[in-house]
């Protein structure tokens, strides 16, 4: 799998890593699982949140929607 690094802004903020400084991240969807879903099966009925990855250390941010 490629990963395209960029720069990000969230509500107009650039954001940077708060353990490198670093300003480019590639990003990834990740579901949010829940205890209750799992046991049931329904994993992929859980709300994803988005992640952004410090391309540089791999610090990674959540973003639920």
């Amino acid at each position: 799998m490629k990963k395209n690094a960029r720069k990000v802004e969230i509500k107009g903020n650039p954001l940077a890593c708060p353990v490198c400084s670093a300003d480019e991240f590639w990003e990834r969807e990740t579901l949010m699982n829940t205890a209750g879903a799992t046991f049931l099966g329904f994993d992929w009925a859980n709300k994803p949140a988005k992640n952004y990855i410090c391309d540089n250390c791999g610090y990674v941010y959540w973003f639920l929607r």
